[in-house]
């Protein structure tokens, strides 16, 4: 089995059989012999660039359909609703044998210059190498003060700074966005004491059904990015979270929104899942 990062990047080579808008692409080799998310949205993202190869992914909004096999390659096929000299607009669907996995509405742009005006909160300083931390899927250095495997409950928000290996720039979109699709539903299980993103299948069940990734600036993967995300609301067996993509001068690069379902097991205790008081920002 080859290693993560050469897979994923393996995965992302995708290849036209016939046209200019059909596109076949591996899947991940992953334990769990699922398709994640992740690799369903930078593949999305992949396969807009190569249908309009003069335009950026200006934003990407996916509804996940069907849980994907890991064994089987996905074809994506793409129809262009508008292609003009500035904008275009995709639709794309994911397809393996069985069913459509996911489809995404993309807006591509044409880069242009004019003024620029950003208002968030400063960043500060990327973390030294004692708060490296290993996320399951991420095959790049990460760095995190927060612990999302930490069962005491805490705020539904979680920092962590991320830089790949060198790679090139264009594939920047496409690997932030994998990179989006993995922490939204753990920082939104923080202020849950006793429960932490490990325990899917057992104490709850969770899948993502959209996800959104926005594009601001041209930015690289290989150099440290800052996602700072926010999960404002649990309810209703959903969970919705938000983030930031930031580069370390403080430049706002990407942003992303997620809604997954999240179902907490019913054992008959009623107290299981203990939502600690919400604290607001400053506390």
């Amino acid at each position: 089995m080859p290693d993560l990062w050469t897979d994923l990047l393996g995965c992302l080579d995708l290849r036209g059989p016939a046209d200019d808008s059909t596109f076949d692409g591996a899947s991940q080799q992953l334990n769990y012999h699922r398709v994640f998310g992740g690799q369903l949205l930078g593949q999305f993202i992949w396969a807009a660039s190569l249908t309009c190869p003069d335009k950026a992914v200006k934003s990407v909004h996916t509804v996940f359909a069907r849980e994907g096999r890991a064994a089987d390659p996905v074809r994506y096929h793409a129809t262009r609703q508008h292609e003009g000299r500035s904008f275009a607009s995709l639709t794309i669907t994911a397809h393996q044998p069985h069913a459509v996995l996911a489809s995404s509405a993309v807006s591509m742009h044409a880069v242009e210059d004019g003024p620029e005006n950003q208002d968030c909160e400063a960043v500060s300083a990327v973390l030294d190498d004692d708060h490296r931390v290993d996320l399951d899927l991420i095959p790049w250095e990460t760095r995190s003060a927060d612990d999302l495997s930490a069962v005491a409950a805490g705020p539904p928000r979680f920092e962590v700074w991320m830089r790949t290996p060198p790679v090139d720039a264009h594939l920047a979109p496409a690997l932030t966005a994998y990179a989006t699709d993995l922490t939204l539903i753990g920082t939104a299980l923080r202020p849950i004491e006793g429960y932490t993103h490990s325990g899917n299948g057992t104490l709850f069940t969770s899948a993502v059904t959209s996800h959104t990734v926005w594009f601001h600036r041209q930015f690289r993967t290989d150099r440290w990015l800052l996602l700072r995300q926010h999960s404002p609301v649990l309810a209703h067996g959903r969970c919705f979270g938000r983030g930031d993509v930031l580069t370390e001068g403080g430049e706002l690069v990407a942003s992303y929104a997620q809604e997954a379902l999240l179902r907490f097991r019913d054992d008959g205790d009623n107290n299981r899942a203990h939502i600690a008081p919400a604290q607001s920002v400053g506390e």
